[in-house]
């Protein structure tokens, strides 16, 4: 048969055609079978999908729960520990003021106590009998004792409080670093709210699953953080204590000194009425023995008088004794004129002794009154000496007192209220 046309087949075996429609069928029935396994695929994938969907807004919305349950409870521990932290910083600022007060008080002490010592100082200046140990003199060196204790308690009550400053800042600075924890703990808790999958600063991180170094649980975080509120609590508790101790002592140290100087100046002004008694006493005496001296001195005059008196009387008797022995003969007799001028010798010379006696013990008398009235001119010196340091210790302890507690502003009246003296200076009206 003769070609026209060149015909080109493939070299490989061709199939027939029930191999053919064998071949459509098999893929047919991988067709269906595929797109059953793929609905199998797609339903299974909704639901996991709606499953996962579900199981991340869940557990995204209870993390958030989380979250904004714990920025609640850290805020709330934030506020009360911030809260205990302002108490703190008013308590130190309360004990600084406190203890700058003890520190002015100890200060302020330097000058009653150096009144005090020149109070014993000038009173120890004292002459003779007047110096003494006498009530104000007791009464001062127990001021200066008083004063030396206050202040020695004062210096210890500076001390703790200067020690339990430190122990406020100790405790300040936790709380305080409890609180910027928890700021800062806030802040990131608050971002970590705020997150989502739409944000950019999103990324996966390396090892998101690791427990960092340091973390403690959550109860031990719970007992750390009442640990720190007790701490807190107990450390304000003893601090207003120690300051409302340290306030009673500061008040009840004033008032037993200012007892102490009511106690010594009424000893003082005791003490000077005394002596005020006393030296008038003396001035009193005084005048009495001037009295008696004059007295004295002239009857010691009559009696030197008398004395020259007998003296001439005994010369004129004796003279007529010894004329009377030239009498001549049988006239030499002892006659009664002879007794009569013998006893009367006799009388003179016995009443010469008697004044004699009688005027040395005069002169002996006056020369007693005259050491006496020198003696009570001394202690007179003396006690105006002592009359006058007592006030003068008044005059410088009066800057001691103030307010209510001041003295009269007239001096002159003020000396004479010290000296008691109303009655002979009445005060004017």
């Amino acid at each position: 048969m003769a070609k026209s046309v060149t015909t080109y087949e493939k070299p490989l075996p061709h199939i027939s055609l029930p191999d053919w429609y064998a071949k459509q069928w098999e893929v047919q029935q991988n067709a269906a079978l595929r797109s059953a396994e793929a609905f199998e695929l797609r339903n299974s994938g909704k639901i996991v999908r709606s499953e996962t969907m579900v199981k991340t807004l869940w557990d995204s919305y209870m993390n958030n729960t989380r979250l904004a349950d714990r920025v609640t409870e850290l805020s709330r521990w934030r506020e009360v520990l911030q809260h205990l932290l302002d108490k703190l910083i008013t308590e130190t600022r309360f004990i600084q003021a406190e203890k700058a007060d003890a520190e002015k008080e100890l200060e302020n002490l330097n000058y009653p106590l150096q009144v005090t010592a020149e109070c014993i100082s000038m009173r120890d200046c004292r002459r003779g009998t007047e110096l003494t140990y006498d009530e104000a003199d007791t009464e001062l060196k127990r001021e200066l004792c008083v004063i030396e204790n206050v202040k020695k308690l004062l210096t210890d009550r500076v001390q703790a409080a200067w020690e339990k400053l430190n122990r406020l800042e100790e405790v300040r600075f936790t709380v305080q670093l409890e609180v910027e924890d928890k700021d800062e703990t806030i802040k990131i808790d608050k971002e970590n709210l705020s997150l989502d999958r739409t944000c950019a600063n999103i990324s996966y991180k390396p090892n998101a699953l690791r427990t960092p170094k340091g973390s403690i649980t959550y109860e031990a975080w719970l007992k750390h953080c009442q640990h720190a509120k007790t701490l807190a609590d107990n450390e304000l508790s003893d601090v207003y204590n120690f300051r409302e101790a340290m306030n009673v002592m500061r008040e009840r140290a004033r008032n037993d000194i200012k007892a102490q100087q009511d106690v010594t100046d009424f000893s003082l002004r005791k003490r000077i009425y005394q002596t005020q008694k006393a030296r008038n006493e003396l001035e009193w005496q005084k005048l009495k023995i001037e009295k008696e001296m004059e007295i004295l001195q002239k009857e010691i005059v009559r009696l030197e008088d008398a004395l020259l008196h007998k003296v001439d009387s005994i010369k004129c008797a004796e003279t007529r004794l010894e004329n009377r022995t030239y009498r001549p003969g049988f006239e030499l007799c002892r006659d009664e004129a002879e007794l009569g001028l013998k006893d009367e010798v006799l009388q003179l010379r016995q009443t010469e002794k008697d004044l004699s006696k009688v005027l040395e013990n005069s002169k002996g008398a006056y020369n007693n009154l005259e050491s006496l009235l020198l003696r009570v001119d001394r202690n007179l010196d003396d006690k105006q000496h002592s009359l006058a340091t007592d006030v003068m210790c008044l005059d410088m302890r009066a800057t001691l007192k103030t307010g209510d507690r001041t003295r009269l502003p007239n001096e002159t009246d003020r000396n004479i209220v010290l000296t008691h003296m109303e009655e002979e200076i009445p005060l004017e009206s």
